[in-house]
């Protein structure tokens, strides 16, 4: 019977492990949209103080990294873990953005979301349907 439930967690273990590199390395679910010449980014990134998380953008690349401290001191012993313990995500901004002119209005981060708006510029010119 020990040998089984060893085995059972070993197998815990290993898809919490699988399940943790997926969610640092494809996720976190991003969503954007326009509101009043600004794009709203909102980024879903739970169990992160607001220390952890670093944001940096450079032409239209966003980049958001946060790294949490991790207690390996805990006497318990960790059955399946799947929370991230690092972010590291790259977003291509479907805005143009000059080199230079890269600037946030704000940021915040409460309950887990991450909420960035970064002004548009609309450089482009009317064409007149006829």
């Amino acid at each position: 019977m020990g040998l089984a439930r060893h085995m059972a967690k070993e197998v815990m273990r290993e898809i919490g492990n699988k399940s943790r590199e997926f969610y640092e390395f494809v996720l976190p679910p991003v969503d954007m949209h326009l509101e009043n010449n600004n794009l709203v980014i909102t980024v879903d990134i739970p169990g992160f103080n607001k220390d952890d998380i670093k944001l940096t953008i450079h032409g239209n690349i966003l980049s958001i990294k946060a790294e949490k401290k991790v207690n390996t001191n805990s006497k318990d012993e960790i059955i399946c873990n799947q929370r991230p313990n690092i972010i590291d995500k790259k977003i291509r901004l479907p805005i143009k953005i000059k080199e230079g002119e890269e600037k946030v209005n704000s940021a915040k981060y409460a309950d887990g979301v991450l909420t960035i708006k970064i002004p548009t510029s609309t450089t482009g010119k009317p064409i007149s349907i006829e």
